[in-house]
């Protein structure tokens, strides 16, 4: 496979793959960090020469065309960034997109509806998927996959479509895999992993594979009341996952027997409901009142994980460390963040929530080594599992 600087795309029409899937609140773009990170291949394919037909997700339409998932908003801001038009059909395929399509000249980008308008890019049934890629396959002349967030998922416009084209990866796929790489290959050590979020379960594989690699895990957010609870803590009306305490508890002793140093908090923010006005709290982790749920981490346990994080040569954070879109609960977040920006190796904040909160809480991109814009790939990818948008494109 060559890469993106070797492929030749002048005059071409070049089926681009993007991740656009911006948080949306009433039409409006809350942030967009994903848009702005498919600019360099999108700039550089128009520089060789090329017409594109983007194609990008939004939500889980399943299917249908809900008009609130639409790409409308993308396709302007898309076009503010660049500077340039951006003729936007409406629709995924029909007569409308093809003659579209076919009158595109050199320099020109054409961004299709919603993909996941239509059930096909992500049915089961391989025939579907094949069918759908076939359509969308003569929409173009060559295929370039810069959609990092999709690429653990068997879809027609990421898996099954790059193998009926030339293809090759973008620049931010190609950036991604090599983080990733630095991440798995013989990362510098210590090596530290800080997982936050709702739920155990989302990221027990990730966990599981990692015990055995990395040197410190620091676990915060709202997964941490099941580990508490497995230490047979009271965690009041905290979120829990009650029937993932036997496999907690079995995630405990194979960090004791695999020598990491398992940080959990001592100290939690506590409130009686979850809303951005509840009073805040703060409790030690094994005195959480009955009738309270914890939303943060406290400061001594912020303070402990920072310090952690800011010895290792190499850091991976999925998952803020409490409800940080409340004020009054977003401290540990920041201090998490704020740790990650003083790491003298790399540092690399693994998509989703995570690169939300940062941004939310006033950090520019540029203080840490690395923000993914997959959190979903990147995990899997973490977790040893192939995925099959990178398998489709050598990778």
């Amino acid at each position: 496979m060559s890469d993106l600087a070797h492929f030749d795309v002048a005059g071409k029409r070049v089926f681009l793959r993007c991740d656009l899937n911006v948080p949306l609140k009433d039409g409006v773009i809350k942030d967009d960090g994903r848009i702005k990170a498919s600019l360099p291949t999108i700039q550089a394919l128009l520089k060789k020469g090329a017409s594109l037909i983007i194609a990008a997700h939004l939500g889980r339409p399943k299917g249908e065309a809900k008009p609130e998932l639409s790409l409308a908003p993308v396709a302007k801001r898309l076009g503010e960034l660049l500077g340039k038009e951006i003729i936007f059909p409406g629709a995924v395929v029909g007569d409308i997109v093809s003659s579209a399509a076919a009158a595109l000249k050199p320099g020109q980008i054409l961004l299709l509806e919603n993909i996941r308008f239509s059930g096909a890019e992500t049915s089961k049934e391989e025939s579907e998927r094949a069918e759908f890629a076939a359509e969308l396959a003569k929409l173009a002349d060559a295929y370039v996959g810069d959609g990092f967030g999709a690429v653990h998922r068997k879809h027609a416009s990421v898996f099954d479509l790059p193998k009926l084209l030339p293809h090759v990866a973008g620049t931010l796929v190609a950036a991604e895999v090599e983080v990733l790489k630095r991440l798995t290959q013989n990362p510098e050590r210590p090596y530290g992993v800080v997982l936050g979020g709702a739920k155990v379960s989302d990221k027990l594989g990730v966990i599981e594979n990692l015990l055995g690699k990395v040197d410190v895990l620091a676990i915060g957010g709202g997964m941490v009341f099941t580990f508490l609870k497995a230490q047979g803590k009271e965690i009041g009306t905290s979120l829990v996952e009650n029937e993932m305490l036997d496999i907690v508890k079995g995630l405990i002793e194979s960090a004791k027997k695999n020598g990491v140093k398992l940080i959990l908090p001592t100290d939690i923010v506590v409130a009686p409901s979850f809303s951005a006005d509840a009073t805040p709290t703060l409790v030690a982790a094994d005195a959480i009142p009955a009738d309270q749920m914890g939303l943060d981490i406290g400061p001594e346990s912020a303070k402990a994980f920072a310090i952690e994080i800011e010895k290792c040569k190499t850091v991976f954070w999925n998952g803020p460390m409490g409800v940080f879109e409340f004020a009054n609960f977003a401290a540990g977040t920041k201090t998490v963040a704020t740790a990650l920006t003083k790491v003298s190796g790399i540092s690399v904040i693994g998509g989703g929530d995570s690169a939300a909160a940062v941004r939310a809480l006033g950090f520019a991109d540029s203080e840490f080594g690395y923000i993914s814009t997959g959190g979903g790939a990147s995990l899997e990818y973490l977790e040893g599992k192939e995925l099959p948008g990178l398998q489709a494109l050598g990778l």
